[in-house]
């Protein structure tokens, strides 16, 4: 692909898919040409708020659009692999909402059409894309802590949500763990890789979903992940890493740093801080300039936000489920099938 703009189409048209859509307006290179939702009135009210000229009360009509150069990606993650694997079936390049999938399986579906019919795919773990996280993870690598020996990290709203919200509905993928969660394990697994040992605890709804969760990761090396997330209580959305020589405290909103502080042993301590030019803190332009620099270099993934490592974190966010007992419609009726 040329040095020509982008072309994106949007799947769907809730609050993620608006501030998506308000970062790549801010990108120079990128054209919004099309969205879609379920109904047509939504995604015409999407699109006169944002300028797109064409909108599709379908997902086939947005998937077969031949203008488009990726998809975004946007629905509760229940429909994540519904939606992806109809666009890659099509021949788009895709970056889907995370959590990825429901599970790894259907994670593990979307990386294999994807190789199938050839096209990009990327998870939209805009951490993974955030030049301060990058930053952290480059002084980690270097040894600037030494071996890592614990990561601490949480994630928690206060709520209360009602029973009808989207973070308490089965049918939706609800729950802590799979919205807010998949940070702190998305964090402790950027510095570790995948665990070789998962405990975990929760806190169910009537609903079935998880209230909060904590979870300990473990790692033969001997480092240990503490983790937390929650829908019944706002935590400070902190993160810390200790090495064998240092730390590096991350301060609330780890996900989307405004600075971080190195402690090293015997050494007075470094602040690090998110240049302004790099914009807001909460903007998402980054994962989406990621996507249009692998697209325009061929690449069929993104070395920030690699497939493995993708299905790696949903196959430990799946540890965390079976130790604490949230199924999700459909998944048991699908693993006896696969078991048959």
């Amino acid at each position: 692909m040329g040095q020509r703009s982008v072309r994106w189409g949007i799947l769907a048209t809730g609050g993620i898919a608006a501030a998506f859509a308000a970062d790549l307006v801010d990108l120079p290179d990128a054209e919004i040409v099309a969205v879609a939702s379920r109904r047509r009135e939504p995604a015409e009210a999407f699109a006169e708020r944002f300028g797109v000229t064409r909108a599709y009360g379908d997902w086939e009509s947005l998937a077969a659009d031949p203008d488009i150069d990726v998809v975004y990606v946007a629905t509760p993650h229940a429909a994540h692999r519904a939606a992806a694997a109809l666009c890659l079936t099509a021949g788009r390049n895709v970056l889907c909402e995370k959590a990825f999938t429901l599970n790894a399986r259907e994670a593990g579906e979307l990386v294999a059409l994807a190789k199938e019919h050839d096209r990009f795919l990327m998870e939209a773990m805009w951490m993974y894309c955030n030049p301060l996280v990058r930053r952290l993870k480059a002084l980690v690598d270097d040894g600037a802590i030494g071996e890592v020996r614990t990561v601490q990290a949480d994630f928690g709203l206060a709520g209360p949500f009602p029973a009808a919200h989207r973070l308490r509905d089965p049918e939706l993928g609800g729950g802590s763990l799979l919205d807010l969660g998949v940070y702190p394990v998305s964090f402790a697994q950027l510095l570790l890789g995948e665990p070789d040992a998962v405990a975990a605890s929760a806190v169910l709804s009537a609903e079935g979903v998880d209230l909060q969760t904590g979870a300990l990761l473990s790692w033969e090396s001997g480092a240990l992940a503490s983790l937390h997330c929650s829908i019944a209580g706002g935590t400070g959305t902190t993160a810390s890493v200790t090495g064998s020589l240092g730390r590096i405290d991350i301060p609330a909103g780890f996900f989307h740093p405004e600075r971080f502080v190195l402690h090293r042993d015997g050494r007075d301590s470094e602040e690090f801080t998110a240049d302004p030019a790099d914009g807001p803190r909460t903007s998402l332009r980054h994962e989406a300039a990621e996507v249009m620099r692998a697209l325009r270099a061929g690449e069929r993934e993104s070395p920030l936000v690699p497939l493995d490592g993708s299905l790696a974190v949903m196959r430990t966010l799946d540890a965390i489920r079976e130790r604490t007992g949230v199924r999700y419609p459909g998944e048991a009726v699908t693993a006896a099938a696969a078991a048959g």
